[in-house]
C-alpha cells in the first residue's frame, strides 16, 4: 500500500493512470498527451508498474501499458474505511466537531472578567453499585484515576482528600504520549467543602493558565442516592458543575465542560457496570494519596 501510495502521489503519474483508464496506451501516445518527453514517462510507468498499479506488454515496436484496477479498488476500500471510522456516529470527529462549535461560541461570550460565571451544568447517570461503592470511586485516588479524565487524556498526578478542607489536585496529560513532549494538558487544584460518604459530595477547583493564573473556579456538588428498588445494586448520581470567577482567558475550558466531563461520568458508569462488585469495601479513611 505504501510503494501504491507513493506512486500516486506524483501529479506526473497520476495523470498517466487517469489516461490509462481511458483504455491501454504505448508510451509515445502517453508522453504526447500528458505533455511530457517519452524518457520520463517511461520511468514514471515503471515506477507504477513496480507499484503494482499497471501492466505492460510489447506489441511489434511498441509498448502498451494498461491500467490495472484490483489495487486502485483495494486503496478506495481501505480510504472508505478510514472515512467510516472517522465518521462513526459519537466518534471521536463527532465529538472533534462538536467541541470546535462550543471553542467558537464560548469564545465569542468571552468579553470580559465574569462573563461565564452564570453558568452551569448538570449531569445525570444511573450507575451500577451501591452508594458505598460508587463513593468509593468518586474519593479514593486509585480508583478515581481510572476515569477522572475525558477520552483523550490520562491522570498523570491526583490528590483527592475526601473531608471538609481536604485538598483536590488534578493533572493530566495526552493519553497517547508516552515518548515525546508528555507535556502537561491541564491542571486543577481545589479543596472539598462537604463529604458525607455515600451521599454528597462537593468540591471547588480552580484549573490553571499556562501563566499559573486561575481560569474559573468551578462549584462541583455530587448528590448519591440508592435506586429505585432498595436492593442496593444501583445508584443515582446527580451532579451539578457551576462557574464563578471566570476570566477571559477561560473560554478553552468552559467549552470543553461539558464534553469532558461527561466522557468521564460515561466511563465511571462503565467501570461500575463492568465490575460493581470488585472492589470491596474497605476500613481505611485515608483517601489521601498522589497519583504521578
Amino acid at each position: 500500500m505504501d510503494a501504491l501510495l507513493t506512486a500516486l502521489a506524483d501529479p506526473a503519474r497520476w495523470r498517466l493512470v487517469t489516461l490509462l483508464a481511458e483504455r491501454p496506451r504505448p508510451v509515445g501516445v502517453l508522453a504526447e498527451l500528458a505533455g511530457a518527453r517519452q524518457p520520463q514517462t517511461t520511468k514514471h510507468l515503471q515506477t507504477l508498474e513496480r507499484a503494482g498499479v499497471v501492466t505492460s506488454q510489447r506489441s511489434g515496436q511498441r509498448r502498451v501499458y494498461a491500467l490495472e484496477p484490483g489495487p486502485l479498488r483495494d486503496l478506495a476500500a481501505e480510504l472508505n474505511r478510514l472515512a467510516d471510522t472517522a465518521d462513526t456516529a459519537g466518534g471521536a470527529r463527532e465529538t472533534f466537531d462538536r467541541y470546535g462549535r462550543s471553542l467558537h461560541a464560548e469564545r465569542g461570550a468571552a468579553q470580559g472578567p465574569g462573563w461565564a460565571d452564570d453558568r452551569s451544568f448538570t449531569f445525570h447517570r444511573s450507575l451500577a453499585g451501591s452508594p458505598e461503592q460508587v463513593w468509593r470511586h468518586l474519593t479514593e485516588p486509585s480508583l478515581l484515576a481510572r476515569w477522572w479524565a475525558p477520552d483523550d487524556l490520562r491522570v498523570s498526578e491526583l490528590v483527592f482528600e475526601a473531608r471538609p478542607g481536604g485538598r483536590v489536585v488534578l493533572e493530566y496529560r495526552d493519553i497517547e504520549d508516552a515518548g515525546g513532549s508528555d507535556a502537561v494538558v491541564g491542571r486543577a487544584e481545589g479543596v472539598v467543602d462537604v463529604a458525607r460518604p455515600a451521599e454528597r459530595l462537593t468540591y471547588r477547583s480552580s484549573p490553571l493558565l499556562p501563566d499559573g493564573g486561575t481560569a474559573f473556579t468551578s462549584h462541583v456538588d455530587l448528590a448519591l442516592r440508592p435506586a429505585d428498588g432498595g436492593d442496593g445494586s444501583g445508584t443515582e448520581l446527580d451532579v451539578r458543575y457551576g462557574i464563578t470567577d471566570s476570566t477571559v482567558d477561560s473560554a478553552d475550558f468552559v467549552a470543553g465542560i461539558e464534553i469532558g466531563f461527561g466522557q468521564s461520568l460515561d466511563k465511571l458508569a462503565t467501570i461500575l457496570a463492568a465490575s460493581p462488585d470488585r472492589t470491596k469495601p474497605t476500613t481505611s479513611t485515608d483517601n489521601t494519596r498522589s497519583i504521578q
